[in-house]
């Protein structure tokens, strides 16, 4: 095999990474859905584990040559099972929305009903949206957060249990992409055990605050739950599974169609492999496995607190502004702006905002007006600049430039000042040195 450099050997591609390297360094990174890995983990992710088949689990491959891809995957299951104070993980899926999909072949049949997060009011694709694999194979039906009264823009238990009651679902999910308030897991197992339901949380987007304690656990409450490894975790982009403690026991033992009686983790460990998708992907196993172990250090709780500051100062911030903030703040690293009031669309913010290097995302909000390509509002997180090192005040001088551009955004003077603040900040603040690992 030559001996090349990935410069040398493929100029086009590095040149795709080098860009992308100066756009992440020089721009304000605010998709509450993205974050910043060390280098460590990019280390591990670009490793020589990406040879390596391994179909299976630790010590029971369908591969020789695994002895040194299974330290690597004891490491990442340990770490995480420390990380989540949980019994059993499963740390192989490719992605969230992998691991939601081993969820429902292990709980439910095609046709099954379930309750869901609405995806308009803030819920996610693969809780039962009528395009995606959830709603097609499944039957969905949907909770939502209040239009107005007190409980606006969140959740009421009270009509959660109502609807349950009416449609006893086989299965009720918890979890959103972008709703900004925690959630009571123990009034949804209430509810879920009521009417005889699974209940399963996708932490995707809060895992990493729920890991540092500055979240409710889910863990304890639901049968089991799934994640995402990025986001607030702060790891490589992909998915795992986890029961908590005594989790077996809370969900009892079924008998599949083979009649061989398994425990819950054997049947989800087979809805993961073979069920859903073949070989792991260990050298993404090994970076999650470097993600938790930074994640274990007292630093991680700093910086998820930290998060969460910055993002209820964000929202504080456009409150004071006179934008309608949905359920009027945050609990977590998200705030979800409503910019009806504002006359600009979600899809025109977040172009004329990219345009000053400032990346966020449209989105849609409650009982949104617009369509899912236009939206109403955008979607403000903290995570990746607070991993860059931001406090609150930096998060309130963000504001303070977004606002300048949405309350002018064909003014070319502003779009330029602005984006010379934004290159300021980030200088303060340098992210990666380096174009690959």
């Amino acid at each position: 095999m030559p001996v090349s450099d990935l410069k040398t050997a493929d100029p086009a591609i590095y040149a795709a990474l080098e860009n992308e390297a100066k756009r992440q360094n020089e721009g304000l990174e605010l998709i509450a859905s993205e974050n910043f890995v060390s280098r460590p983990v990019l280390q591990a992710m670009g490793s020589t584990l990406t040879n390596k088949y391994a179909e299976g689990l630790p010590g029971k491959r369908y591969y020789g040559g695994c002895q040194f891809v299974d330290v690597a995957e004891d490491l990442a299951r340990d770490r995480a099972k420390k990380l989540f104070k949980c019994d059993w993980v499963n740390v192989q899926p490719h992605s969230g929305a992998s691991a939601n999909a081993a969820v429902y072949l292990t709980l439910m049949n095609p046709g099954d009903s379930f309750l869901g997060l609405n995806l308009a009011h803030g819920g996610h694709l693969t809780h039962g949206s009528p395009v995606n694999f959830s709603g097609i194979l499944y039957n969905p039906s949907y909770y939502g957060v209040e239009q107005d009264g007190p409980l606006a823009g969140r959740i009421d238990m009270d009509k959660v249990r109502d609807q349950a009651l009416a449609l006893r679902p086989k299965m009720i999910s918890i979890g959103a992409s972008a709703y900004s308030r925690d959630f009571d897991y123990a009034a949804f197992r209430a509810i879920a055990d009521e009417v005889g339901a699974f209940l399963w949380m996708d932490m995707a987007h809060t895992a990493g605050l729920i890991a540092a304690g500055v979240l409710n656990d889910p863990l304890p409450h639901c049968h089991i739950v799934s994640t995402t490894t990025h986001k607030t975790l702060r790891g490589p982009r992909a998915g795992m599974l986890l029961i908590g403690k005594d989790g077996e026991n809370t969900m009892g033992k079924i008998a599949p169609k083979s009649g061989r009686v398994k425990n819950w983790s054997e049947l989800f460990d087979s809805s993961v492999f073979p069920g859903m998708q073949g070989g792991p992907l260990m050298h993404v196993i090994a970076a999650k496995a470097v993600a938790f172990g930074e994640a274990l250090e007292d630093s991680f709780t700093t910086y998820s607190k930290q998060v969460v500051l910055n993002s209820k100062a964000t929202a504080a911030a456009f409150v004071e502004k006179g934008y309608d903030v949905v359920s009027g703040g945050t609990d977590n690293h998200l705030a979800l702006i409503d910019l009806r009031n504002k006359g600009i669309t979600g899809k025109d913010a977040e172009i004329v905002l990219g345009s000053a290097d400032i990346t966020v995302n449209k989105n849609m909000v409650p009982y949104d007006t617009e369509s899912p390509f236009v939206t109403s509002g955008i979607r403000i997180g903290s995570p990746a600049m607070t991993t860059r090192g931001l406090k609150e005040d930096d998060f309130r001088d963000i504001v303070d430039l977004i606002d300048r551009v949405l309350s002018d955004p064909q003014n070319d003077s502003v779009m330029s000042d602005v984006r010379g603040a934004i290159h300021e900040i980030t200088a303060r603040f340098p992210l990666y040195d380096f174009v690959i690992a």
